[in-house]
């Protein structure tokens, strides 16, 4: 959940490493810190400090900027509270080894209980800070050496990266499941847990793999693992750099809403055509193969959880094949009842989320074929995977999923697609008018963003911005849009919000509604609105505020609704995508009237690798 930032080479590189944690301050924001050699061989120049990455750089004025190695770290909490003992870089007790880590080190009690054994004062709560004093009592001169002593101690999923004062020249990096990558410059070297933290400064890049150490000097990378060194090429990522910067827009939330219609263009792009068949070799099953598959489950978290919900309407509808959707952390200690012959899709958005991976794992060993759904190549995933099914969002810097979201539905919708034909349950006629639909889809979207429907989304979210509870309510493929919805104002405004199937207000959460309490219902056009309208005259009747999300061009629900969000007109199964805008518009604009950091919500980071 943490970012990591090293550099070693010829440069001055404390503004490097500052610059690179404020282009990972996504990851963890909590605190901050930097470890740089203090020039006199004999320790380090700490600087650490809690809140955002403006304190650290206040903090750092004045420090030595000769220094051309050096370690950063931002931290998102997981042991010990928010301070500053607790921040990162942590030492040994010598005061010549500095370590950043980003992930969980499970047996970090009994470690910490043998080294206070031996002697070792611990001066933080956190699991991290057993690390450096480790790699120092195996230290002999080497530190690669010395770390890959100390991690056969360790248990858990982890990415560190350790420098010693007595080797200016050298950094060592260990990984774990949690990423760690390697960017290449000339006669320099960065290491860190994103590729955007170097990309300004390079684009090639050396990925390291899990179970892996890597040793980095100015001109050099060294990769070992339990059968000895290992031979890695580079390669050239063609990211964008002003894929990290906002574009003129005020958040990059906001940036990442307009860039859908891209996002959804570019994840179907060279993969959909107009006769209504789809290419999926990434898949790693042939179309035989594909056809034979009788049951798919898929496991995911969050947005990508409500965008696995989506799916399994897409696909049991388009191919008659049963979709289970299960959430990661659960399914992963589930009886697994997935084996030969099923599909598992595991939907992680960055490809490193630890519940996912997990599960995916399970599924696997049981014998099910295994296929990640992911916006980022090169990730666990794809390596954990049998196959991949990449979105292609490109870089989501704010932490509420947005693109990503409906990236991962476009390519649920392809699958479907393609499993409709193949299974027969579609006729080509049929698959062709459903191709059709959704190569329109980003016209339809950019033109939503554009419209008067969009702009008015933030008049109806300043009238409700100060109500203390929302209740989100649809049917049919509105109920995941219902999840997603809720989610956003959950993670961005802080507002407490519930989401439910419209059928089950009546079993519970109708107790929650007073005079005015605003409740959001999906009702866009579909064979279930007669059902929507009936519950908005349910919650009515009981003194509620009814949001609308409705499709364009339906006036009927205006009779029924306080306020309307227009959502652009689609068929019913794609509406999740239509009726979604108006809602991530609506949590944006509440939280920016509220004044909240939308990009940065509290208590969140943007790549969950931690359980």
């Amino acid at each position: 959940m943490c970012g990591i930032i090293g550099y070693v080479g010829s440069r001055n590189c404390r503004e490097l490493l500052l610059e690179g944690l404020e282009r990972l301050e996504y990851r963890g924001y909590d605190s901050a810190g930097v470890a740089l050699p203090d020039g006199s061989g004999g320790g380090f120049t700490m600087v650490r400090s809690v809140g955002n990455l403006a304190r650290l750089r206040d903090a750092a004025d004045g420090t030595d900027g000769d220094a051309t190695i050096g370690l950063g770290h931002t931290r998102w909490a997981t042991h010990g509270r928010v301070t500053e003992e607790n921040c990162h870089p942590h030492l040994d007790g010598s005061g010549q080894i500095a370590v950043v880590m980003n992930g969980i080190i499970e047996n970090y009690i009994s470690l910490r209980d043998e080294l206070t054994r031996e002697g070792v004062t611990f001066n933080s709560e956190t699991d991290a800070e057993v690390l450096p004093h480790l790699i120092a009592r195996e230290y002999d001169g080497d530190l690669a050496a010395a770390v890959r002593a100390a991690i056969t101690k360790l248990e858990g999923h982890y990415a560190f990266v350790a420098v010693h004062t007595n080797e200016p020249d050298r950094m060592v990096g260990a990984r774990e499941e949690c990423p760690l990558v390697v960017g290449v410059g000339e006669g320099e070297r960065f290491i860190a847990s994103a590729i955007p933290a170097f990309m300004s400064e390079t684009r090639e890049i050396v990925s390291i793999e899990s179970g892996e150490v890597v040793v980095i000097e100015p001109d050099a990378t060294h990769i070992y693992n339990g059968s000895g060194p290992q031979d890695r090429a580079s390669e050239e990522v063609d990211w964008d750099v002003d894929a990290a910067e906002k574009a003129g827009f005020e958040t990059f939330m906001l940036k990442e809403i307009h860039e859908q219609a891209t996002a959804i263009h570019d994840t179907m792009a060279d993969r959909l055509h107009e006769d209504g068949s789809v290419d999926m070799a990434e898949l790693a099953l042939d179309d035989a193969a594909l056809a034979r598959i009788g049951k798919i489950q898929i496991v995911a978290c969050g947005t990508s959880y409500h965008a696995g919900l989506v799916g399994r309407h897409l696909i049991e509808e388009w191919s008659g094949v049963p979709v289970h959707v299960e959430v990661a952390s659960e399914y992963r200690y589930r009886t697994c009842l997935a084996g030969p012959g099923d599909l598992v899709i595991g939907i992680t958005q960055s490809g490193e989320t630890a519940d996912t991976l997990a599960a995916m794992r399970v599924a696997r060993q049981r014998g099910a074929h295994v296929v990640a759904l992911t916006n980022i190549m090169g990730s666990q995933a794809t390596r954990d995977a049998d196959g991949v099914m990449y979105t292609r969002a490109g870089l989501e810097i704010g932490v509420a999923a947005t693109k990503t979201h409906v990236a991962q539905v476009v390519a649920l919708a392809l699958l479907s697609l393609k499993l409709g034909r193949l299974k027969w349950h579609l006729t080509p006629e049929g698959a062709r008018e459903l191709a059709s639909e959704i190569a329109a889809l980003p016209g339809i979207v950019s033109t939503y963003l554009d419209s008067d429907a969009a702009n008015d989304v933030a008049d109806v979210a300043r009238s409700y911005s100060r109500r203390p509870f929302f209740l989100y309510l649809g049917r049919h493929v509105g109920v995941p849009v219902c999840f997603e919805g809720a989610l956003k104002l959950k993670e961005i405004s802080y507002i407490p919000t519930e989401a439910y199937p419209a059928g089950e207000m009546k079993h519970g959460p109708i107790a929650l509604l007073d005079e005015g309490s605003p409740v959001v219902c999906v009702a866009t056009d579909s064979h279930v609105f007669d059902k929507v309208v009936s519950n908005i005259q349910e919650v009515k009747a009981r003194g509620a505020q009814v949001i609308a999300v409705a499709t364009e061009g339906n006036s009927e629900i205006e009779e029924h609704a306080d306020a309307v969000l227009w959502a652009p007109r689609t068929s019913t199964l794609l509406s999740a995508i239509g009726a979604i805008l108006p809602l991530q518009l609506f949590a944006y604009h509440v939280a920016r009237d509220l004044g909240l950091n939308v990009d940065q919500p509290r208590n969140l980071a943007k790549t969950v690798t931690v359980e």
